[in-house]
């Protein structure tokens, strides 16, 4: 049995949640108590994942942490979703590592100063994270306008890597990415309609949270 630790307030988490669900690959939630801090927690970090992140995958005594590895080995784990040829295989990772770079970085930084933080957001952090937000979404956008999927005709995990944040809902960021980015809604749409997806407050275990912060556009 293949076990997901992670918590749903987690795009990464769902990331992985999505493509276990879509190559119907049975697995078990663990949730990762991240809001109360377990991820700093020195025993956790010992035993689980010494990076302190979620999520972590356990695949029998193969124990995988960061999405777009985990990804991956699903992929092959399946056979589905990983690209069709060798070439294909490469673009998927280069779509991986912008994501996990830049695209899912600064926006999922930016969602939680907002959203979930302790603390409100410091005006000037949110000043350099959104440009840098529009722009890398600006390439996706414009890598959508003339395709169904990011890579090859069908979809694969690096659909599922840069779509993990951005079916939560806009008043945890205060960015309707669907309106501001019209391919890429449409393309978020398309994921939809796969077999196992699923809302990341239905699919990943933890309890829901309402936003903390004002919006930045309120």
């Amino acid at each position: 049995m293949l076990r997901l630790h992670g918590f749903c307030q987690s795009g990464n988490s769902f990331k992985v949640a999505f493509a276990l669900r879509a190559m119907a690959l049975p697995y078990e939630s663990v949730l990762v108590d991240f809001m109360n801090g377990q991820t700093r927690d020195a025993a956790w970090r010992a035993q689980t994942n010494a990076m302190g992140e979620a999520p972590v995958l356990d695949d029998g005594p193969l124990r995988l942490t960061q999405s777009g590895v985990i990804l991956t080995h699903l992929a092959r784990k399946s056979g589905r979703f990983g690209g069709r040829d060798e070439a294909e295989q490469r673009d998927v990772l280069r779509w991986l590592l912008f994501d996990n770079h830049k695209f899912t970085s600064y926006f999922a930084t930016y969602r939680y100063m907002l959203a979930f933080a302790p603390a409100a957001p410091n005006p000037a952090v949110l000043a350099f994270l959104k440009p840098r937000i529009d722009i890398a979404y600006g390439i996706v956008d414009k890598h959508l306008s003339t395709r169904e999927w990011m890579v090859g005709g069908a979809p694969t995990i690096a659909d599922f890597s840069l779509s993990g944040y951005l079916f939560y809902p806009a008043n945890e960021s205060g960015i309707d990415v669907a309106a501001s980015h019209p391919h890429i809604g449409a393309w978020l749409q398309r994921l939809r309609r796969i077999d196992g997806w699923g809302d990341p407050y239905e699919v990943l275990p933890g309890e829901r949270i309402a936003p903390r912060w004002v919006r930045p556009d309120e």
